[in-house]
């Protein structure tokens, strides 16, 4: 089993990789800053913490130069500049980025932070970030934003995208087999089925990393779509329901599926995201695997291949179902230089600033403003997003954090654990935030 750290399992490194693969780590600006001073001679600064180092004006790292062009537009417009405190420029490599985020904001020492989503709830729970429903781009946000990053009523972190998870599959090879996509568990079972008949050994690619998707597709696709969400959450975070009722089913699910042969349990639990499975997808080997929205995107892992792609939900009893964790932006409830600091957030969280973002890296943007053409492989995907079915991987007003903890219980089925050893895992957890 996995050791656990304090009374809330801390998600060392594994949140982080929800945010390293939209911001790819690029090149150290050491040019000089947009420096603009008050009339009284001083600077004004912005002091933001995240993972990476700003980008140099010809990098070219999509995401963070779309991400840095909307921090530009706040230091025009307010006449400060942010000063970038990035995890990769300090020697912090002995820690995770999330350890380093949660000491610097309990320390008051940054304005504006990169956030995963259990350094969200753990901020939250303990007052240390703003409430930021009251600025003005917040009266744009889509309502799955104010649900995953709202915590004791307060909304403490923002997004700048929304980041959906989907099954990549190869049409021709399900075409040249007459598969309908699945749509039901059910229907992926026997799809993979008739691949492994025809000489598919491992019908699905999968990493260590992601395969949570699954089990949050299952467990939560009724909370999420037809339950009443608020009631169901308030019933887990006070006992009267368990998390393990609801992850049960897709652990079996997963579990199914290593069982057969359909997922290679041993390969993917020393596999990392896309690098241990891409190889196979893009070759014709592996009709399917799982990754985040900006995989499809042109210049990236998936953008380009010689078959007809397309990008699903997962299987649930609700259809195909998209998977949606979050990061987001949140400003320290002491930071030394609040007032510009929610100045900024109303501008990079802005629709034209969003515009220029959503645009730029072709996402999903959290304002319902914002609206730009996907690509034609993720039009499934994005359907479903539109008519609003979707499950969150993560939701801060979940007293025990999900996306990592998840993951993490998720290895430990792959390394040889029961699925009740597995529920028991969450029945510790759920039992530790309740003491």
């Amino acid at each position: 089993m996995i050791e656990r750290k304090g009374k809330k399992r801390q998600i060392a490194g594994i949140l982080a990789g929800l945010m390293v693969l939209t911001l790819a780590a690029c090149g150290r600006d050491d040019g000089p800053k947009n420096l603009i001073q008050e009339e009284n001679g001083e600077e004004r600064i912005i002091n933001f913490f995240s993972p990476m180092e700003k980008t140099d004006p010809d990098a070219e790292n999509v995401a963070r130069s779309a991400s840095d062009l909307t921090i530009a537009m706040a230091e025009e417009k307010l006449g400060v500049t942010v000063t970038y405190k990035t995890y990769t420029a300090e020697d912090y490599q002995d820690k995770t980025y999330d350890e380093v985020t949660l000491e610097r904001a309990r320390n008051n020492m940054d304005d504006v932070y990169l956030l995963n989503p259990d350094v969200i709830l753990a901020l939250g729970e303990e007052g240390k970030l703003l409430d930021l429903s009251g600025l003005e781009s917040a009266k744009n946000l889509r309502e799955i934003i104010r649900t995953a990053n709202t915590v004791d009523g307060k909304l403490v972190a923002i997004p700048q995208e929304v980041v959906a998870y989907g099954l990549f599959v190869n049409k021709d090879m399900f075409d040249q087999y007459g598969l309908a996509l699945p749509e039901t568990p059910e229907e992926f079972l026997h799809c993979c089925e008739v691949f492994q008949e025809n000489g598919i050994k491992t019908p699905v690619g999968a990493n260590r990393w992601w395969l949570e998707t699954f089990v949050f597709a299952q467990a939560y696709a009724d909370l999420y779509n037809g339950g009443n969400t608020e009631a169901e959450i308030a019933a887990l975070n006070s006992g009267e329901a368990r998390y393990s009722d609801y992850m049960r089913p897709g652990f079996e699910f997963l579990k199914e599926l290593m069982d057969k042969g359909y997922i290679d349990a041993e390969k993917a639990l020393v596999s990392e995201a896309i690098d241990g499975e891409g190889e196979d997808f893009l070759s014709g080997k592996t009709p399917i695997v799982m990754a985040y929205w900006g995989a499809a995107n042109a210049e990236t892992a998936y953008g380009k291949t010689d078959f007809e792609m397309q990008v699903i939900g997962f299987p649930s009893d609700r259809g195909q179902m998209p998977v949606m964790p979050m990061t987001g932006f949140g400003i320290g409830a002491e930071a030394e230089h609040a007032e510009d600091a929610l100045q900024m957030m109303d501008i990079i969280l802005s629709d034209e600033a969003l515009q220029v973002y959503s645009e730029t890296n072709r996402v999903i943007s959290p304002s319902k403003n914002v609206s730009v053409e996907c690509v034609p492989a993720l039009k499934p995907l994005n359907d479903r997003i539109e008519e609003g079915v979707y499950v969150l991987g993560s939701n801060a007003s979940m007293k025990v954090e999900q996306w990592g903890n998840t993951c993490l219980i998720v290895r430990e089925l792959l390394g040889g654990a029961t699925v009740d050893e597995c529920m028991a895992e969450f029945d510790k957890l759920q039992d530790e935030v309740l003491e």
